[in-house]
Order: C-alpha cells, then sequence, then structure tokens
C-alpha cells in the first residue's frame, strides 16, 4: 500500500543571528522590504525583528542591482511587501549565505499523514513530499507519523524494517520514499 505524506510549512522560521542589543539569537521576519535607490542602482532589504527586544535588523537580498536587471514583476511585488516573497526569500540559499544566517524550523511545519489507515498494515511504502526546503530527522517523521518512539524507529532501521534510498539518519529537506515492514 502507497501512502503520501506531505511536511508543510505552518508559518515563516525564525531567523538565527545574534542581536546586537540582547541575548536572543532568533529573529522573526517581518514581512517587509525596503529598497532604496541611489540613481540606477537599488539596494533591497528584508526586514526582521528580534524575537527578544524587537530590534530591527536588515537583511541584504541585493546590492547595487541596476534596476533594468531587475524584472518588473519582482520589483512590484517587493514594493508590495508580498508575503509569499517573504517565504521564497527566506528559502534562498544566496541570502542566507549573504547575511551569514540560518533558519530555524522548531514548531513551523507539521507532518500530514492524510489519515490512520496505514497503521495496522504489515508492510507500508510512504512517499514523503516537502512542501518547502525544511530540515528535518526521517526518524522523526517516521516516528511521528506511525505513532512510534524514535528508538524504536531506530532499532527498525537497524534491523533492516525500514528501508529507503536515501540515508534514514540524518536531515533531509527533500522528497524521499521509504518502506517499513512490521
Amino acid at each position: 500500500m502507497l501512502k503520501n505524506w506531505a511536511v508543510v510549512p505552518t508559518r515563516l522560521p525564525l531567523i538565527r543571528r545574534r542581536c546586537h542589543t540582547c541575548p536572543s539569537g532568533r529573529f522573526r521576519a517581518s514581512g517587509k522590504f525596503r529598497v532604496n535607490a541611489n540613481h540606477k542602482l537599488l539596494d533591497v532589504w528584508l526586514l526582521a525583528l528580534c524575537t527578544g527586544c524587537g530590534e530591527t535588523v536588515k537583511l541584504t537580498v541585493l546590492e547595487r542591482t541596476n534596476v533594468r536587471a531587475i524584472p518588473p514583476e519582482l520589483l512590484d511585488r517587493l514594493h508590495d511587501n508580498d508575503p509569499g516573497l517573504t517565504a521564497e526569500l527566506l528559502q534562498d540559499p544566496l541570502v542566507h549565505q549573504r547575511n551569514r544566517v540560518a533558519l530555524d524550523w522548531d514548531d513551523a511545519w507539521r507532518l500530514d499523514t492524510g489519515g490512520s489507515d496505514h497503521l495496522d498494515c504489515e508492510v507500508v511504502d510512504v512517499s514523503v513530499r516537502f512542501a518547502a526546503r525544511i530540515p528535518v530527522r526521517p526518524v522523526r517523521l517516521i516516528a511521528e507519523g506511525f505513532g512510534l518512539a524514535r528508538g524504536e524507529v531506530e532499532r527498525l532501521i537497524t534491523e533492516g524494517k525500514a528501508v529507503s534510498a536515501v540515508r534514514l539518519t540524518g536531515k533531509l529537506s527533500g522528497d524521499f520514499t521509504f518502506t517499513l515492514k512490521r
């Protein structure tokens, strides 16, 4: 029996970055952009607020970019403070590298299993689809999806009863499939 699971974001992830004002290390994206023009060059920042003190930081999105090099649709989305664009840019690895930040996905996603009719089957094939690049341990997904303890899932993996073409230990953020035999 093939089951389809989905890892779906429930909110925007927090941004891991040290605050210069307080000891907090987490920021939340405000969903607002600052666009600054200097003749024909644009600078664009995504604004983020410290979860501890509310201090605002600017995450560089574009730096000294010619206006003609930016698609008009993107400029419209920036000026409209498009929340979808905020989510897209938070997923962009170039934005992470440029600003030296990482994302904190704790409590920002959920697993949709499509019901509990797979719990009593002997052999289950599961296809896991990620709606966003959310790094999650497959052991955690399997444990949550089947109502098992993580230690039990790790035992099933070592016994060869939970198999996949990808490594089930560590973290994954891309689609994968696995088979569970009980």
